[in-house]
């Protein structure tokens, strides 16, 4: 095995031809180009207002106050900075795989397969979560109108054991049943109600289920059907945001926005992996390139429409919570409906219910669609077995990889509780923007955009703005956060705290090696700002996701490594090939 054999690379060109080649092959089967950009930016829109608006803006309100509006400004940037770099790759080579497809033809077969094993995690873990999150809404809602489903089939099996277990301890000690926290009583009617089978209670979570697999469904029979469903699930979710913006506005009190940030920047920025988990969406866009029917043209505005859209509701929707009520009731798993319980408007909390049904119903239709494409996209390449890439004769859709990604989401969203994985999406898109804005700068050194049609990222000379940028950056750390930094470069507490207190340190460790480096290549180099910027800012909304998160990232992408070298590496279809010759 080859060192230099590990990073070979896809030839644009000859992966354009390839493209060309697939839609006269396999029985003149080829996928169907239908999108326009309205339809891009809606399934770009459906993918990003969903549980972060709906759900998770409560905690990141309650740990971040008013100030959490500055978080997704920040986050906004860094998105700008990496959509502008997803931009560039999707017109220069709209071929389906997103940044699996551009890191091949960028850094080469390793980084790309690396890079397609982190998105099928990061879709798959997303895609559960929502189901979960999904079939919560949907009881509550039923709930709310006198249909109540068995607890026992409606909460995962792990959720249900855990919370019987605690809320018995409670009992043991005195408390009664109907004081114990709401969640530990409906785990504990889940497990004590569920019908068993010898020593084994049949607790699943049916409407998850069940919401899976009519998605599933729509993504299996065509990208036309989904690109309406997910154009009439946006078109209604983006009207009840404008409704509470427009009605919640008249219940403001500005008192309710002092203080600004009362938990400072580390409690802003305890709602990044919140709000990235929900930024996937410019991803989900370009794993739809090859069904666009003006590739080089859409997917780059669309892209940027949707992340202004987006961006504008977000900062707007936590505007009015956390004026509507004091940030610190906002720690809710429904914080529209909440706030407008809160001030005795029941009829629009009623509607906001609806309304996140139908909105989490969207971001799994857009998930479901980009996950089955990487998958297609990664077996055409031969690092997965070629039953992956095949497409149904009449639907034109990846059928046997759409059907995979249903049972890959199905089955765990009935048994499993991945509150605790739930960052992993945030490190893994994260991940995917940073080598989708390292290889722009790839790119411009090696020039494979010159000469092409298509959008281009702006080049700025970072010689000097990088340096200047990094060093105004110690300056105000030093300025307002003198303390901290003394405390992170203390040797002597990690000497006496160990190993627990040292590895926390080591994602920004990493982080302050890193700025280093790409300071220096950018003074001596030219390196382009744009890029280089997506770099600083995504490593390091990283480092804030917690050494554990990383653990687990690490060891997936290990597990990845050791499929890589006993099937991806021997059967691909770049393996022994000369570089930059055809593919046969």
């Amino acid at each position: 095995m080859g060192f230099k054999n590990l990073f070979r690379k896809k030839d644009i060109n000859i992966m354009l031809a390839d493209l060309q080649a697939e839609s006269q092959d396999g029985h003149g089967i080829s996928l169907v180009k239908n999108l326009t950009l309205r339809d891009l930016t809606a399934l770009g829109i459906a993918a990003v207002i969903g549980a972060g608006i709906f759900s998770t803006i409560g905690n990141a309100s309650a740990a971040g106050g008013p100030g959490v509006s500055l978080l997704f400004v920040f986050t906004a940037i860094a998105c700008a900075f990496s959509a502008l770099c997803y931009a560039q790759f999707a017109s220069t080579l709209p071929v389906a795989g997103s940044a699996y497809t551009y890191a091949y033809t960028s850094f080469g077969e390793l980084i790309a397969w690396i890079i397609g094993w982190d998105l099928l995690m990061e879709y798959a873990i997303g895609n559960i979560a929502v189901a979960i999150s999904w079939s919560d809404y949907f009881t509550s809602l039923l709930a709310g109108v006198g249909l109540h489903i068995p607890a026992y089939l409606t909460m995962d099996f792990l959720s249900a054991a855990r919370g019987f277990d605690e809320a018995v301890a409670l009992m043991a000690a005195g408390t009664p049943l109907t004081q114990i926290p709401l969640p530990l009583q409906l785990a504990y009617e889940a497990w004590h109600n569920a019908p068993r089978l010898g020593n084994l209670h049949l607790v699943a979570d049916l409407p998850a289920l069940l919401i899976v697999v009519v998605i599933t469904y729509l993504v299996y029979i065509g990208i036309k059907e989904s690109k309406r469903a997910a154009n009439l699930l946006v078109l209604l979710k983006l009207l009840v945001i404008l409704m509470v913006i427009l009605v919640g506005i008249f219940y403001v009190t500005p008192a309710n926005w002092s203080p600004f940030a009362p938990n400072g920047v580390s409690g802003i920025l305890k709602g990044v992996s919140a709000v990235f988990f929900a930024y996937i969406g410019f991803d989900a866009i370009s794993t739809t390139a090859e069904e666009c029917r003006n590739p080089q043209r859409d997917l780059p505005r669309a892209m940027i429409y949707t992340l202004v859209i987006c961006t504008t509701l977000y900062i707007l929707v936590a505007l009015v919570l956390t004026g509507m009520v004091p940030f610190q009731e906002l720690a809710v798993g429904d914080p529209l409906a909440y706030v407008f319980e809160r001030v005795n408007l029941n009829f629009i909390s009623g509607v906001v219910a609806v309304s996140a049904v139908i909105a989490m119903a969207s971001v799994l239709l857009v998930f479901q669609l980009g996950q089955p494409r990487i998958w297609m996209t990664m077996s055409r390449d031969g690092l997965l077995p070629k039953v992956f890439s095949r497409l149904h004769p009449r639907h034109k859709t990846p059928s046997f990889a759409t059907i995979v990604t249903g049972f890959v989401v199905a089955v765990p969203a009935l048994f499993m509780n991945l509150t605790e994985v739930t960052d992993l999406t945030s490190i893994g898109t994260l991940f995917a923007f940073v080598l989708v804005c390292g290889g722009i700068l790839v790119m411009d050194s090696t020039g494979q955009h010159r000469g092409r049609a298509g959008f281009k990222v702006p080049y700025y000379n970072g010689k000097y703005i990088v340096p200047l940028l990094m060093l105004a950056l110690v300056v105000l750390l030093y300025t307002f956060n003198q303390s901290g930094l003394k405390n992170f470069f203390s040797l002597t507490n990690d000497a006496e705290q160990g190993w627990d207190v040292f590895k926390h340190k080591i994602p920004l460790i990493g982080f302050i090696l890193f700025c280093l480096v790409i300071t220096f290549f950018s003074f001596t180099r030219n390196l382009s700002l744009i890029p280089v910027l997506g770099l600083i800012t995504n490593l390091y909304l990283m480092t804030e996701l917690g050494i554990t998160n990383w653990s687990r990232f690490l060891i997936w992408l290990g597990l990845g490594l050791v499929v890589y070298f006993f099937y991806g590496y021997r059967n691909s279809k770049l393996h022994q090939q000369p570089v930059g010759t055809p593919i046969p």
